[in-house]
């Protein structure tokens, strides 16, 4: 167990019992981006479903909304994940954004439609060593995130609110007229919670903005760097 005392002597969360296990090694996180207008990722997006099956993998779908121009608008996209995706982008010296692209753990990226290769990274993500913080959600409604090893330049917490159902979109204009298009943990909302340094912080969480969503809050290197740590929110 790492230093939570100081985080709960201050701010009075939780009691000890809260904390007596280690933080579990989180699952590898798969990022798709994708839309409605791309000719490409129809079955790119099938894949993810597949792997959202997998309890080792978070998988989620983030719609983008530069293909919207083509005559389609995409019914999930928002600008924030298109600038997540630019993010990433400068990280891992992509020369600029596509669909589908995939990205692992904040670590590498490929063509969606390379289903093997998707599948060779989430293994390779799966064996690497990690150290994650310790991280809870508190009685209070706060996040807290505990002590550990920080990236040199700190670590961004995300919150990421996403929906678990299984849509099927069927978009009437663009290249995929007509085309029943799978959607699979949807992204429906992010949000940029602080910086943590590797000392215990509490963050507070916006309201979910629907019903029916899950939470995920993720630490990872500032500006689209390595996932550290991811924290699912337990639902009844």
């Amino acid at each position: 167990m790492r230093r939570f005392l100081p985080l709960l002597a201050l701010l009075a969360f939780a009691p000890m019992s809260a904390f007596a296990a280690a933080a579990p090694k989180p699952p590898v996180v798969v990022e798709l981006f994708t839309a409605q207008g791309c000719s490409s990722c129809s079955a790119a997006n099938s894949h993810l479903a597949d792997l959202a099956d997998d309890p080792g993998v978070l998988a989620l779908t983030f719609a983008v909304d530069y293909w919207d121009y083509l005559g389609w608008r995409d019914t999930f996209a928002q600008p924030a994940f298109a600038e997540r995706q630019k993010a990433y982008a400068r990280r891992l010296a992509v020369r600029e954004v596509y669909t589908p692209q995939v990205v692992v753990d904040g670590r590498f990226q490929t063509g969606g439609v390379r289903a093997d290769k998707v599948d060779a990274l989430v293994a390779q993500a799966a064996k690497a060593p990690r150290n994650p913080p310790d991280m809870l959600f508190m009685l209070n409604g706060r996040i807290a995130v505990g002590s550990g090893p920080a990236p040199r330049g700190g670590a961004d917490v995300w919150l990421v609110r996403y929906d678990p159902r299984s849509i099927e979109i069927t978009p009437k204009k663009g290249d995929n007229r007509g085309e029943a298009m799978v959607h699979k943990n949807i992204v429906r909302q992010v949000a940029r919670l602080g910086s943590w340094v590797g000392r215990p912080t509490a963050f507070r969480p916006p309201k979910a903005t629907e019903d029916g969503l899950k939470t995920v809050v993720i630490v990872q290197g500032a500006k689209g760097g390595r996932i550290l740590g991811v924290l699912a929110e337990k639902t009844s």
